[in-house]
């Protein structure tokens, strides 16, 4: 049995915080959600949640993470102040699943969004957001399950949102070269150390989590 990523006396506020992160960073600051996913995991929010730091699921709220991870990429971004409303998001409720599943499976943030988007895991929202959280688990198990035969460039590319022609223009790779790496025709592990560095650059990433 996996032993939760940290206390549960932490659960349920770590859920309410990272729920109000999601709707706030999305909603009130208007970016994407993947990429405002990025930036939670770039700007180091994501490795103290993990774990379960208290001052990070606890002792701040939802819209002042939300401000942080915002402003992470753009110092410029002027923190907003939340309008908070009785409806409830399909970021909101993304946020407050997400939080239950990352403490349950004590796996990283990084590791579920490497395997499935959050723009794929919001798809849920219409058929679970009703259902007991449990049911959510077993969903997200078997999506991550199944992306396992999927390859790492490829979910990297799927993750950044860039087609095969993309990531191939961007990379100054050839799209066959693409090709070949996703289905196994070739190992990336073998590639040229340019083509490694060229692929990490265009995807943010570094070259070791393209192997």
């Amino acid at each position: 049995m996996t032993t939760p990523a940290y206390d549960q006396t932490l659960l349920y506020k770590a859920r309410i915080t990272l729920a109000w992160m999601f709707e706030h960073g999305v909603n009130t600051y208007h970016i994407e959600l993947d990429e405002f996913y990025r930036r939670f995991i770039n700007s180091g929010v994501a490795a103290l949640f993990s774990v379960g730091s208290p001052s990070t699921v606890a002792g701040r709220s939802g819209a002042e993470l939300a401000y942080e991870v915002a402003s992470y990429a753009d110092p410029s971004i002027e923190m907003i102040r939340p309008i908070n409303s009785i409806d409830r998001s399909a970021e909101y409720w993304l946020g407050f699943s997400l939080a239950y599943y990352q403490w349950k499976k004590n796996i990283s943030f990084t590791q579920i969004s490497n395997k499935v988007p959050m723009s794929e895991l919001i798809l849920l929202y219409p058929k679970y957001h009703e259902m007991d959280i449990e049911h959510f688990v077993i969903q997200v198990d078997s999506m991550l399950s199944e992306s396992t035969n999927e390859s790492q460039l490829k979910r990297l590319r799927a993750y950044a949102m860039l087609s095969q022609s993309m990531l191939a223009k961007k990379a100054n790779i050839p799209v066959r070269t693409i090709q070949q790496y996703e289905q196994g025709q070739k190992d990336l592990s073998h590639a040229n150390s340019e083509y490694i560095i060229r692929l990490s650059k265009a995807l943010y990433c570094k070259p070791e989590d393209l192997l």
